[in-house]
């Protein structure tokens, strides 16, 4: 999967942070590095300017599966690195799953439509679109024709995702919407597992895991070689990837000026820095 690996550098779907300088996440924690697995539809560019029709093809639910497919088919046909990203993971699901024994394939709002419905298409498979009210939609291997979906009994599902964290959606929303139809989400497919937990969840929910890549020590040993990181910002992301939480609260103790600074920084940045804060994230009060 190195290819994948360096399309995940070359769209920067995956950015480390500039040494001593982690990335405030929504949440008000803080981390080396950020990931936007969609980027490797092709480009910052284009994922954000799906993302945004997606947004505006929202209010019908029926006619966006046909919409997005038509986007999803052409950047494939065009598109060199979504192209092969897209190859890869349709031969490592046919390598680890009898496709045979796959009903439907299924993807949720909003980002793994990136991958779910040109995946449903190449795979010849129904495809279900889980919305996050937990409504859902079936549409034929092209898309030509898109229905509520009321029961699928006894069907098995392999659902499509662009990551996993700790798997939060899935638990939440995804195997849920499928459970509510009769069906069963048997296994899923994403293209970055983030290693925080969510693959040993789902496989206690019975769902057969796949990843084309992991954040581990591996990718950033790479992004150390190929000269994207320094050795200073290699061990931070190693001792993150050990234990996040004592690793940053350290950071904090050792660098107080990061959070005065970012408290007087833009709005969105000192938000985030007062959920820290009111929040004790990192036991420092």
């Amino acid at each position: 999967m190195s290819d994948i690996m360096s399309y995940l550098f070359k769209t920067n779907a995956i950015r480390f942070c500039e040494e001593n300088k982690p990335f405030w996440y929504t949440s008000g924690k803080i981390g080396p590095y950020f990931i936007n697995t969609h980027f490797v539809y092709g480009s910052e560019k284009d994922a954000t300017t799906l993302l945004s029709f997606i947004d505006e093809a929202l209010s019908n639910k029926l006619t966006l599966p046909g919409k997005v497919f038509k986007k999803v088919l052409k950047q494939y046909e065009e598109n060199e690195v979504y192209h092969n990203v897209i190859e890869t993971m349709k031969q490592y699901i046919l390598e680890n799953i009898n496709i045979q024994d796959v009903d439907y394939i299924s993807g949720g709002e909003r980002r793994d439509w990136f991958f779910s419905n040109i995946l449903a298409y190449l795979l010849d498979k129904p495809h279900i679109s889980i919305y996050k009210d937990l409504s859902t939609v079936v549409s034929d291997s092209k898309f030509e024709n898109t229905l509520e979906l009321k029961d699928i009994t006894g069907k098995k599902v392999l659902h499509i995702a662009d990551l996993v964290t700790v798997a939060s959606s899935y638990l939440r929303a995804w195997i849920p919407a499928i459970e509510n139809l009769g069906g069963k989400l048997a296994c899923s497919c994403v293209v970055v597992d983030r290693m925080q937990g969510g693959r040993k969840k789902l496989e206690e929910n019975g769902v057969k895991f796949l990843s084309l890549v992991n954040v581990d020590d591996t990718l950033f040993e790479t992004a150390n070689k190929t000269g994207i990181i320094n050795k200073n910002q290699l061990e931070m992301l190693k001792n993150y990837f050990k234990n996040p939480d004592e690793t940053m609260k350290q950071f904090l103790i050792n660098h107080p000026e990061f959070l005065e600074n970012s408290l007087k920084a833009d709005e969105k940045t000192a938000k985030r820095a007062k959920l820290l804060i009111d929040g004790n994230l990192y036991g420092l009060n």
